[in-house]
């Protein structure tokens, strides 16, 4: 998947960040481990900013439900980790010539993570110091769904709120 960069454009895919990443010196990744001469590494859920060295003037991302890009300016992009996976990042400047060309790998975090099976489901809790419900891939369709629409609901709950405000102003 190509884009031609549009400064404010959001771009899908984990390859993007990680090209990103990769282009400046040394870049640190949302793990805080420095990455590889290959791989850029960032877990699930969390972001990266990845400065480039010049300007991109296209991105590819390989594939964007494993990463999300959203490009902050000409040469500074925000790489989120979307699903557990590896992708590609791929970015070229205005003559062509490859910026980033990187392996992006999307991870779970180290710690704090219980999973709890019972016969063949599973769901997950986050325990760290209190115990909490994400929404983890791979956990048990009905467990998955109900946190999956307490977020939705939440998130459109705040949504009204600000669009009530803002109709008020």
């Amino acid at each position: 998947m190509a884009f031609r960069f549009r400064p404010g454009r959001r771009v899908c895919g984990l390859s993007l960040a990680a090209a990103l990443a990769i282009a400046s010196t040394q870049p640190v990744l949302a793990s805080g481990r420095y990455a590889s001469d290959r791989d850029i590494e960032v877990l699930i859920d969390q972001a990266l900013m990845v400065r480039l060295e010049r300007p991109a003037a296209e991105i590819v991302v390989g594939n964007p439900s494993i990463a999300d890009v959203a490009v902050q300016s000409s040469d500074t992009l925000v790489l989120t980790g979307k699903s557990f996976g590896e992708t590609n990042l791929i970015v070229t400047d205005t003559s062509g010539q490859v910026l980033v060309n990187r392996r992006v790998v999307v991870q779970e975090p180290d710690g704090g993570f219980v999973t709890v099976y019972r016969g063949v489901k599973r769901e997950t809790v986050h325990c760290a110091p209190n115990c909490e419900t994400p929404l983890v891939i791979g956990d048990t369709p009905a467990y998955f769904d109900t946190i999956s629409k307490e977020i939705r609901a939440k998130q459109g709950i705040g949504q009204a709120a600000a669009e009530g405000q803002g109709a008020g102003e």
